[in-house]
């Protein structure tokens, strides 16, 4: 079974800001304390965009995550799936900016395969609120 989870914001930046500081893989160390993200794999054409791969490291003894950088549109949408540190099988994320009245709105979705559908669903949706305050967070900032 699949599940999904989708948190949605405006942040107070144009558009071209706010994917500036999404499609910064290693500028997501800002995100949150203690976060280390590093390129170990470059896009192409751009080095940010599809087949990229980071690496987050968080604080504590959790595994890293790797993710790969699945689709990439400028301005406007990012997707990645998890390499692997996921616990959720078949982890994605995706990522869509939009233009309303010179700010941006942002809708965060995380999908996974489900071996227990309730308590996955709930997870998927506390990451996708959970990686979407931490983006607007960074907004602020810029």
């Amino acid at each position: 079974m699949h599940v999904s989870g989708t948190a949605t914001a405006t942040v107070n930046l144009p558009v071209d800001q706010a994917w500036e500081i999404l499609a910064d893989h290693e500028g997501m160390s800002s995100w949150g304390p203690g976060l280390k993200v590093t390129l170990t794999t470059e896009g192409d054409p751009d080095r940010n965009g599809v087949g990229a791969v980071r690496r987050i490291v968080a604080p504590g003894p959790a595994p890293a995550i790797v993710e790969e950088i699945t689709a990439f549109e400028p301005g406007r949408y990012l997707a990645y799936r998890a390499l692997s540190g996921v616990p959720l099988r078949d982890y994605r994320g995706e990522v869509e900016l939009a233009d309303h009245e010179g700010k941006t709105f942002v809708s965060y979705t995380v999908h996974a395969d489900s071996r227990i559908p309730l308590v996955e669903k709930g997870a998927v949706k506390a990451l996708a609120t959970g990686l979407l305050a931490a983006y607007t967070r960074a907004c602020k900032k810029a």
